[in-house]
């Protein structure tokens, strides 16, 4: 079974490898800003900072980066959007925009 995201998850990892246009990592060691934007199904944005990923390299170097959720962060059910945003030393940018469902829970 894989993991599904649900309301008021605490500690739920999310997680993006940042690439470029032929699919190859892009190294964000020098990242001076990370950031993992999450995007409400009512189109809410808010940034969250993110770290260096817990699997592969874990400094950037392999281009992961993660956050894992707080309580308050997923608040309602429906598909979410996340979108890894870098600023480092030579270049700001975005990856792609990951679409993920969050679901309820049996009370």
């Amino acid at each position: 079974m894989a993991v599904v995201a649900h309301v008021g998850d605490v500690g739920l990892i999310i997680r993006v490898t940042l690439k470029d246009e032929a699919g190859t990592a892009v190294n964000v060691s020098a990242a001076t800003t990370k950031q993992i934007k999450l995007a409400t199904p009512s189109g809410t944005v808010s940034a969250k900072t993110a770290a260096w990923g817990s699997i592969g390299a874990m400094d950037g170097s392999d281009g992961i980066i993660e956050y894992a959720t707080i309580a308050g962060d997923l608040t309602i059910r429906g598909t979410w959007r996340a979108q890894a945003y870098i600023i480092t030393p030579t270049r700001t940018f975005h990856s792609s925009i990951h679409d993920f469902e969050v679901e309820d829970y049996l009370a």
